[in-house]
């Protein structure tokens, strides 16, 4: 992908951000998230590609803009994306930190197609890469990053959603002295977040959705991190689309490369409420500011984007 897309995609998160952003804390998460799809998918018409979404929305009889096998782009070079037009849609209705807008984009067929299910999750940025692995216990996964970042493990700080399915996980990283921030909502965010030297977040670990985990690898794959994670099917509706994704075996180990088979691909997000590493949007009379990350794997490059939106344009954007 050209180089200069990277800035079109900034745009398309900025424009979901600043649209969303106008109903934070008014407990209208559906309105939020209706704004922030409806000005993505506009975003998306102005940008140089031929683009498939893979992961989106819903199926097609789900959603009515951006769903799952959905085209965008006004012609170029064909891709597949992955969205979450408001990851945290919870986080905005009450006001909370660590609400993002995010897409990731590789060249066709880069991105796991991954159904709408549970997945184990295990997220490590640069420093931890090769560490890991998900078949082993917590404690031995802890031990092993800690040593290879050179750290202690008091000094260790792991993120997961607190869930009643994590108390197990959050005893025994206790229990061996790691760290634990525990999240309502959202873990595309902190696996974004761990990417970066100083966000003070090292290790994502626990069960959320492998959508989120897929957004997650692309992250981690601009950066030179490290992922692994296994579906979690609970249906037998589940299992079957486990088989149509061509994964017989339920208990696979997916690695970073399973989940993100291309060494093109680009990330971006753009903080609607504040994060460890992202400003959130702050509105002002005749415009906004917003704070956006883009990373690109064929560069390593991790570009932020302190942005002043002054333009009547913006007029458009507010909630009706």
């Amino acid at each position: 992908m050209d180089r200069t897309l990277s800035l079109e995609f900034a745009r398309v998160v900025e424009a979901a951000a600043l649209r969303s952003g106008r109903l934070l804390g008014r407990g209208q998460k559906d309105a939020a998230d209706g704004l922030a799809v409806d000005a993505m998918r506009q975003a998306f018409d102005s940008v140089r590609i031929s683009g498939t979404v893979v992961i989106g929305e819903g199926e097609i009889d789900e959603a009515p803009m951006l769903y799952i096998g959905e085209h965008v782009g006004a012609g170029g070079p064909e891709v597949d994306i992955a969205v979450d037009p408001i990851e945290g849609t919870n986080l905005i209705a009450k006001g909370q930190n660590g609400a993002i807008a995010v897409m990731a984009i590789a060249e066709k067929g880069g991105l796991l197609h991954a159904p709408d299910m549970y997945m184990e999750k295990l997220c490590v940025g640069p420093r931890g890469a090769g560490a890991i692995d998900i078949t082993k216990s917590l404690t031995e996964n802890i031990k092993n990053v800690a040593a290879k970042m050179e750290r202690s493990v008091e000094e260790i700080t792991l993120v997961m959603l607190d869930r009643e399915r994590h108390q197990g996980l959050m005893k025994e990283a206790r229990e061996v002295g790691a760290r634990i921030m525990l999240i309502s909502d959202g873990d595309v965010n902190p696996a974004m977040e761990c990417c970066i030297e100083g966000s003070g977040v090292h290790m994502v670990v626990g069960t959320g959705g492998a959508p989120e985990g897929v957004l997650a690898a692309a992250a981690l794959k601009c950066v030179g991190g490290d992922m692994q994670a296994r579906l979690k099917p609970e249906t037998d509706e589940e299992i079957r689309r486990c088989h149509e994704m061509g994964i017989t075996d339920v208990n696979q180990v997916l690695t970073l490369d399973d989940l993100v088979r291309t060494d093109d691909v680009i990330f971006a997000a753009t903080a609607i409420t504040r994060g460890n590493l992202l400003n959130p949007i702050q509105y002002f009379p005749g415009g906004a500011r917003t704070h956006t990350i883009v990373m690109r794997s064929k560069t390593g490059t991790v570009r932020f984007l302190d942005t002043v939106h002054m333009d009547d344009k913006l007029k458009s954007l507010k909630a009706k």
